[in-house]
């Protein structure tokens, strides 16, 4: 089977030879794995790991004076300019081998009342979102890969605007300014959605909705607040996303066990990343009680195995997801629980792929 044979079948619970295998990577760790094969770049570097690489086709903006935003640091331009397409700062962090963008003051911080909200300077304008580059990358990509893309986001986008602090305080102070926000937030990236569908759906297969919604430990809100401002926006995501034909791929990171079952029933079909490090994520439960209705993806710990682990360590990982999270041998792609991280050792990520594409089952 092809790498986009092998993920389809999983996606439609199809007889596989054996369960597919993605990473994903920071630049500086695909740059490690280009430098070890000698590839030329993303595409021959897959190639020659053996992946069954799941593409990012991640939606850049043509901001002003010619250059590039992405939706956040890794959704969209790495290096595009002063800011994110919804105007937060960004700041260049270096941490050893690493560089990331880190978000700077929220733009929206100090904003009091929806003509302030209104004449926000910002707002991304539909028009300017670069679709043919995300086409073309979808078109060249889906030849041989599944393709996944854009990204989409509503309380990540909101956090943004406003910092993380105040958007907690304001979930439960002000409920209605964040309804009103995260209205215009939803209704220009479901503009872009469907202006992306019409053009590239046939070389798209799912959608990235990402909305972390816990922690290390436990929910960022309660389930009260989770279900007033996120389900039904995630819903109607969701029903759009199947009325073309494709799959919704939803990621929260931490210990999100109390909202599965309701993220679940708004349509998501596949679910990233499957932190079990986390309380409640045991891997077990999760397949036994939400096997049948969802395929998982990710497991393996990007935290301490994968980047500080032996060898031994990342294959014995690799397989315990393998038995838990891909039981029977369907509904599951094995993956890094996130990016492989700078200076991830390269022989631990081929480990990694080597262990699932060996993996026979128990």
């Amino acid at each position: 089977m092809t790498p986009k044979e092998r993920i389809l079948a999983v996606l439609n619970r199809q007889p596989v030879d054996r369960l597919p295998v993605d990473l994903w990577h920071t630049p500086e760790a695909a740059a490690a794995l280009r430098s070890h094969f000698k590839a030329v770049d993303d595409f021959a570097m897959w190639g020659a790991l053996g992946l069954d690489k799941i593409v990012w086709d991640f939606m850049d903006y043509r901001a002003d004076g010619g250059g590039r935003a992405g939706g956040q640091s890794g959704a969209g331009a790495e290096t595009g300019g002063a800011r994110t397409m919804w105007g937060a700062p960004l700041r260049e962090i270096r941490a050893g081998e690493a560089c990331y963008a880190e978000f700077g003051a929220a733009p929206m911080a100090d904003c009091q009342t929806r003509a302030d909200m209104e004449h926000y300077a910002w707002w991304p304008e539909v028009d300017r979102f670069d679709y043919d580059a995300a086409v073309s990358l979808a078109q060249r990509a889906s030849r041989e890969y599944a393709v996944i893309g854009p990204w989409v986001s509503c309380f990540e986008i909101y956090c943004q605007l406003r910092g993380l602090d105040q958007a907690m305080m304001d979930l439960i102070e002000n409920p209605d300014w964040v309804d009103a926000i995260l209205d215009r937030v939803e209704a220009i990236q479901t503009e872009m959605m469907k202006r992306f569908f019409a053009r590239a759906a046939g070389h798209l297969d799912l959608v990235f909705i990402s909305d972390d919604i816990a922690g290390q430990e436990s929910l960022l809100m309660s389930p009260q607040i989770w279900r007033r401002h996120l389900e039904p926006r995630l819903k109607r995501w969701c029903d759009l996303i199947h009325a073309h034909g494709l799959r919704a791929f939803y990621h929260t990171d931490g210990a999100a066990r109390a909202l599965i079952k309701p993220i679940l029933d708004c349509g998501v079909d596949v679910l990233n990343p499957i932190q079990h490090a986390c309380p409640g994520m045991d891997m077990a439960g999760l397949k036994r009680e939400f096997g049948s209705r969802v395929i998982f993806h990710g497991g393996v710990d990007n935290q301490s195995i994968l980047p500080r682990g032996t060898v031994e360590q990342v294959r014995a990982e690799v397989g315990h997801c393998l038995r838990t999270l891909g039981a029977g041998r369907e509904g599951y792609i094995c993956c890094s629980c996130h990016n492989a991280q700078a200076g991830t050792p390269v022989e631990n990520m081929i480990a990694m792929v080597e262990t699932a594409r060996e993996f026979q089952g128990e």
